[in-house]
């Protein structure tokens, strides 16, 4: 009886062990099959301390950025390559790419946003997109809980739906990513034909295959998703955390960043929502009208006039400090005064003369040959011949008061450029002046596109505006009369404007700018038949 009753327990054993073998063979394959990312911890309960010899994998869209549709991106990638009707048709298109992603599955609908807004684009132009205007969107979208840990690892892979040419740049550039594994487009005699590479839209079980291709039998330390198609390659991480759509966060401040954006392109100013894409494709033909009527006003009517005229057009013009009367005299001798202001669009000129009450003459290093036509104030082209431009200077403070902008180029973000040091060598009289613009839609800048448009899209903003702060004149123990070298003079109105306008100062210069947004150093090719692609620097 004994040896029977042992042979059952025996059985008993092996039938419990087999059903518990076949029970977490199941939960195995629930886990592969239908596991949502509800069932891991989420971020905000990763450690980020002794981090700095562990891997990190993460999702970009939802994970690492704050917000969870990559439609804007597309959006500008669209705009900027073609223009209005390609925004039109990725518009028209972004509907059928949600019923796709929500009732079809979700690369469906991403193959629509990246057919609607790249088909036919030249891979040259998405490239310098994805250089130098994505950028700018993505990094004052980072998530500040999945930045936390993904800073604090040695070694960073980023895994995206979107297509790797479209994020490889910011990723790598700005956030410190190491390995970037995204979706490959179809390309055709240098241009992109909105289709994609085997193995298609990476999302799913197509994650987790390019992660073990890129990683072998290594597991990554730490897995960061937001949704459901994340987690097969999250399993393949000792860690994995999930992003919820619940975690609303104010996003990573730019200065937190390891490298902030100091020139950027593009002629948005903010990130294109589907709302916000058709408000600007409405705005438009009304914008259109309005900026031809600003630019009509400021050329035509008299300098005492132009204030209240801009007034009645909606453009916004605050005048802080009374300015300085007029000084020059032919009979006394006395040379104008030198006005030194930062450089934020063509229009500094136009807008100081305004805050005067009369016209200025500008001096300028590269003007738009439309924009000097059309110049209601007197706009002189330095030739960067250092002897040529100082006599030029001298002779024009003989004749009356003067602008100058010594950073040479225009800069968007709250910076200020390296100042040029010629104009402390040949005037003391120096007033520095403190330019601040303000857009809402359209910036009023370009370098990749033509120049001659930056007024008409800066007029084409609903209510832009302009502040002019006069500051004290120059005190003669600052000049280079009370001992200054012309570099000090330089540096110290720099650090004075900076202050007046809460901006950083650099030692950027305008050759850093070109390099980094065109390829070159800004310099103007004369020949008119140069290639369009060399002068751009593609």
């Amino acid at each position: 009886m004994n040896g029977h009753g042992e042979v059952r327990n025996s059985r008993a054993k092996l039938y419990t062990r087999k059903r518990t073998c076949r029970s977490a063979k199941l939960e195995l394959m629930e886990d592969t099959t239908t596991m949502t990312a509800s069932r891991f911890p989420t971020v905000d309960k990763c450690s980020s301390v002794d981090r700095s010899g562990d891997t990190v994998v993460a999702d970009l869209d939802g994970t690492l950025l704050c917000g969870r549709s990559s439609f804007p991106y597309f959006a500008h990638m669209a705009f900027e390559t073609a223009g209005l009707l390609r925004l039109l048709l990725l518009l028209l298109l972004a509907p059928l790419a949600g019923l796709l992603y929500y009732f079809v599955s979700e690369p469906a609908g991403i193959q629509v946003l990246i057919f609607g807004s790249m088909a036919g684009a030249k891979v040259d132009d998405v490239k310098a997109v994805a250089r130098v205007v994505l950028p700018k969107f993505y990094c004052s979208d980072l998530h500040p809980e999945s930045w936390r840990v993904f800073s604090a690892c040695a070694r960073r892979c980023v895994l995206t739906a979107n297509p790797r040419i479209m994020v490889e740049a910011f990723l790598k550039e700005y956030i410190g990513a190491d390995i970037v594994l995204g979706t490959e487009l179809l390309i055709w005699g240098g241009r992109v034909t909105g289709l994609v590479c085997s193995p298609g839209v990476l999302v799913g079980e197509k994650k987790a295959d390019a992660l073990r291709q890129a990683f072998g039998d290594t597991m990554p330390d730490i897995g960061l998703g937001d949704r459901k198609t994340d987690c097969p390659f999250m399993r393949l991480c000792k860690e994995c955390y999930v992003v919820p759509p619940t975690m609303k966060m104010k996003p990573v401040p730019p200065h937190d960043l390891p490298k902030q954006v100091i020139f950027h392109d593009g002629r948005m100013v903010h990130k294109l929502s589907p709302a916000l894409a058709l408000l600007t494709l409405l705005w438009i033909p009304i914008g259109f009208l309005l900026s031809f009527l600003r630019f009509a006003a400021g050329a035509l009517l008299p300098m005492r006039m132009l204030y209240h005229a801009f007034t009645a057009l909606g453009v916004r013009i605050t005048v802080r400090v009374n300015p300085p009367p007029p000084t020059a005299s032919f009979e006394t001798g006395q040379k104008g005064v030198l006005f030194i202001c930062n450089h934020r669009t063509l229009l500094d000129g136009i807008f100081l003369s305004t805050a005067l009450g009369r016209p200025i003459t500008t001096v300028t290093y590269s003007m738009s040959r439309l924009s000097e036509m059309l110049s209601p104030v007197r706009a002189v082209r330095l030739t960067r011949e250092r002897a040529a431009d100082a006599a030029m200077i001298r002779r024009l403070l003989k004749e009356g008061d003067l602008l100058i902008c010594p950073e040479g180029t225009t800069c968007r973000e709250p910076f200020l450029l390296r100042f040029s040091a010629l104009f402390a060598e040949l005037s003391d009289e120096i007033v520095p002046v403190a330019m601040e613009n303000q857009m809402s839609m359209f910036h009023g800048t370009t370098v990749r596109g033509w120049k001659g448009l930056d007024p008409f899209f800066f007029f084409r903003n609903p209510s832009p505006g302009y502040v002019v702060t006069f500051l004290s004149k120059l005190q003669p123990e600052h000049t280079c009369k009370g001992g200054k070298t012309s570099y000090e003079v330089a540096n110290y109105i720099q650090r004075l404007i900076a202050s007046t306008l809460s901006y950083q100062c650099t030692s950027f210069t305008r050759k850093d700018k070109y390099m980094v947004l065109a390829g070159n150093d800004g310099s103007v090719v004369s020949k008119p038949n140069v290639d369009r692609k060399k002068l751009m620097g593609f």
